[in-house]
């Protein structure tokens, strides 16, 4: 049986110089690099081509990473890192909600930045959701892990890879908090920061897609965020 391909990589960064250094890093990772330097360029070829996930720096001329990010996501749902030398808690809450699946601020950890991106690909995978493949069904929420297919009042419900595993984590343990730092294990390999503010962004994004049953979801103080068994469990305002 021939060998799997390497996971495919789109690096869009005007900076050519660590394109080029992070293309070498990389493909001693194990991984397929592509890149492109500016915005336009960077959108074209990442709607041309299959990609396993594309690091997307925010600071270029012309179409920056946002732009370039808010247009992919009209059309396509490969998981996004975002790189930038721009640290401002309102930076990453932007990515965010834009659909980024995480943030790393330059200068990075090379070692870092290899973790992130393994942590992304598995999450997108679903590798270790088919692994378990136990249909949830809890307050009008329906999972399938091994379809990753979630729906809310019968409706389908569209997340992101991280989305969906939060969502997921949630209602395993339902009727129980889930800590902080278990979502950011699970997402991120790494306890939660208190000045990392992705978990809110995704967990305000899951409410809002699940529509009523997304207001049931509990935020309790000091313990974590907590699904309920049951419709009828009311979540704290």
């Amino acid at each position: 049986m021939p060998d799997p391909a390497p996971p495919a990589l789109l690096l869009i960064d005007d900076d050519r110089a660590l394109c080029a250094l992070m293309r070498d890093y990389l493909s001693t990772q194990g991984f397929s690099v592509e890149f492109a330097h500016d915005g336009p360029a960077g959108l074209r070829l990442a709607l041309q081509k299959r990609f396993d996930l594309i690091l997307l720096d925010v600071m270029m001329p012309g179409l920056d990473g946002f732009g370039v990010l808010a247009e992919l996501r009209r059309v396509s749902d490969t998981p996004v890192l975002m790189l930038t030398a721009r640290g401002e808690p309102s930076d990453r809450v932007h990515g965010l909600r834009a659909g980024a699946d995480d943030y790393l601020g330059k200068p990075f950890d090379a070692g870092e930045l290899t973790a992130r991106i393994h942590a992304i690909l598995r999450r997108a995978s679903g590798a270790v959701a088919r692994e378990r493949g136990v249909l949830l069904h809890h307050a009008g929420v329906r999972l399938d892990p091994s379809s990753r297919a979630v729906s809310a009042g019968g409706q389908p419900v569209s997340l992101t890879a991280a989305e969906f595993d939060i969502l997921e984590l949630l209602m395993s343990a339902a009727g129980r908090p889930v800590t902080r730092d278990e979502i950011s294990i699970r997402l991120y390999q790494r306890e939660a920061s208190p000045f990392d503010r992705a978990i809110d962004v995704h967990l305000s994004h899951i409410r809002r897609k699940l529509g009523p049953s997304g207001a049931l979801i509990r935020t309790i103080r000091g313990a974590g965020y907590l699904f309920p068994l049951h419709a009828s469990e009311q979540s704290e305002p």
